[in-house]
């Protein structure tokens, strides 16, 4: 799947809130296309890595709208340290995008 993602990471105070959108279908698995069932394919786990350190780890299900917007504030990071967020899904796709945290 040709998925994409864009990661924005900014500190503000000693909170750093990192937002990512992601490209995805997340198919439930109940719904149909002229009767036949469009099979599941969603994001199963989501990560957050700050500097080299998880920070985030979420487990995720079918409830998950398509092309998902997530936010997570995070403390300890600096500008210039480097966000990565990283997505496995129910088919073994995935998928990844960065970013360097800045000043807000």
């Amino acid at each position: 799947m040709a998925s994409s993602m864009r990661v924005r990471a900014l500190l503000k105070g000693d909170v750093t809130a990192i937002t990512a959108i992601v490209s995805h279908p997340m198919e439930t698995g109940m719904r149909k296309d002229g009767g036949k069932v469009i099979p599941a394919h969603f994001i199963q786990v989501l990560t957050v890595d700050v500097d080299g350190k998880r920070v985030v780890t979420s487990h995720l299900n079918t409830a998950v709208s398509s092309n998902p917007v997530f936010n997570f504030k995070v403390k300890g990071a600096k500008v210039g340290d480097k966000a990565v967020v990283s997505w496995v899904d129910n088919l073994g796709e995935k998928g990844s995008g960065e970013a360097v945290v800045a000043a807000g």
